[in-house]
């Protein structure tokens, strides 16, 4: 097998698998590889895969299966990621033409995969199975490995803005969830290197860093830290003082929040902006869970955050659906949303996943109820989004501004998450890859409109 010289890489799923992707791409790079203009023109074709839930895993055959179709003789293909750390030989069987596969918690050795494809193979295997590398490493060495063997950062430039890693894999129980069948317990990086990442960002321009983990609420318990997502704001705000923002996501429920709001409230840098998955509302469901069921307290966590920072706008994303779901307790998930008015919210129909302890109990409510729920909360919550909204007409708030198109500028306000949360329209050509003052004229459900304000 010749050595690839070029190659083309597919990044699925979440931004933490896109930080990930970033990491491959960097060590492929020093290698002296070049990225390709396309699959068709590279010698080495990579998928990082998501394995999170069944949607995700049949985008990730569909992408594998397309390249595999049209994949010569003298091409590669490795699959890496979730899907590949998940169930690395079902979707080797699922996707014939796979030549190598790789996990997600050690992508750091994508080089010693591909020295191993270049090498000598039995003539048997040859073309009828892939090569599997180190199926089941520890998370804990995954993440030394990052660190130690390719120095690089673990972020991934999205224009303007970047998501940055703060840790890697969950200690949590939530009984739904694969994330720690995947990734394993939770690793965070050690504060220096974060810092590091934030500086480069800042040198490279980036005016919006996204800190990203499972969870970063539970930054730094691992390294006997206490408060360590709030304590590592602090040093990053003073490390990077010319980071015009940064946002926090996936912060989960429970005391961390406290000095998290203290903290954010402190410093301007920190956007007013959380992103909380609350998941559910009614105490039984949340027990069955495994998440945290006093719903009180839930509410006094976000009235704090409300009280800190009265401009705050508050993401949450709830499972509907789960198994053993009544109509009192979806009816208590709704009563919830109306009460306490978030600015954005996500909804998702709850599916069985191989594994997870919630797999074990009967998925007993029907595809057609899970719908309805779904679409009953959306239809809450699009008023109240609408209300949020209108609500900003006539105020004037910072734009990162992050393309043109017909004379009109698209960018987002510091409500706005990167590609999860609405867009700001602007009436005007503004310069792409700066923070502007742009003032609201007019309200969609998602989505603001308004100009540059008037001198």
């Amino acid at each position: 097998m010749p050595k690839p010289r070029t190659f083309h890489l597919v990044s699925l799923g979440c931004p933490k698998n896109l930080v990930d992707s970033e990491g491959i791409a960097g060590l492929l790079r020093r290698s002296g590889l070049v990225t390709a203009a396309s699959a068709e023109d590279a010698d080495l074709l990579i998928v990082n895969t998501c394995g999170f839930i069944e949607p995700a895993r049949e985008e990730s055959r569909a992408v594998l299966r397309e390249l595999a179709g049209a994949k010569r003789a003298d091409q590669v293909l490795i699959a890496a990621g979730c899907y590949s750390q998940r169930a690395p030989r079902a979707l080797a069987r699922a996707v014939p033409g796979i030549d190598g596969v790789i996990g997600t918690r050690n992508w750091a050795h994508i080089l010693t995969l591909l020295e191993r494809l270049e090498g000598p193979r039995p003539e048997a295997l040859r073309g009828q199975e892939p090569l599997f590398h180190e199926l089941e490493p520890s998370l804990a060495r995954a993440v030394r490995t990052e660190s130690s063997a390719s120095n690089l950062p673990r972020v991934a430039i999205q224009g303007a803005s970047a998501y940055l890693k703060l840790a890697d894999g969950c200690h949590r129980s939530c009984a739904f969830c694969a994330i720690p069948l995947i990734k394993g317990t939770a690793v965070s990086r050690p504060p220096a290197a974060i810092i590091g990442d934030a500086t480069w960002l800042v040198g490279q321009g980036v005016q919006e860093i996204v800190l990203v983990a499972q969870d970063t609420t539970s930054y730094g318990k691992d390294l006997g830290m206490r408060h360590g997502l709030a304590n590592l704001l602090e040093q990053l705000v003073g490390a990077v003082p010319l980071a015009p923002w940064i946002r926090v996501m996936y912060a989960y429920p429970g005391p961390e929040l406290e000095s998290l709001a203290e903290t954010m409230a402190r410093y301007g840098q920190i956007l007013p902006y959380v992103d909380i998955p609350l998941q559910h509302a009614h105490p039984d469901v949340l027990r069955r869970m495994r998440r945290p069921a006093d719903v009180d307290d839930t509410r006094r966590a976000i009235e704090g955050l409300r009280r800190a920072m009265p401009e705050i706008a508050i993401r949450t994303t709830f499972l509907v659906g789960y198994p053993g779901e009544t109509e009192a307790e979806s009816e208590a998930l709704l009563n919830f949303v109306g009460a306490m008015q978030f600015d954005r919210v996500g909804v998702f129909a709850y599916s069985h996943e191989e594994g997870t302890p919630a797999a074990g109990v009967p998925d007993d409510i029907p595809p057609e109820v899970k719908e309805e729920r779904c679409e009953r909360l959306m239809a809450l919550q699009q008023p109240i989004s609408l209300a949020k909204n209108e609500a900003l007409i006539g105020q004037t708030l910072d734009v990162l501004v992050e393309g043109q198109a017909e004379g009109l500028s698209i960018g987002r306000s510091y409500r706005d998450a990167p590609e999860i949360d609405g867009l700001v329209l602007v009436q005007a050509e503004l310069p792409v890859g700066e923070i502007a003052p742009v003032r609201i004229t007019a309200a969609l459900e998602y989505d603001l409109i308004g100009e540059p304000p008037h001198p």
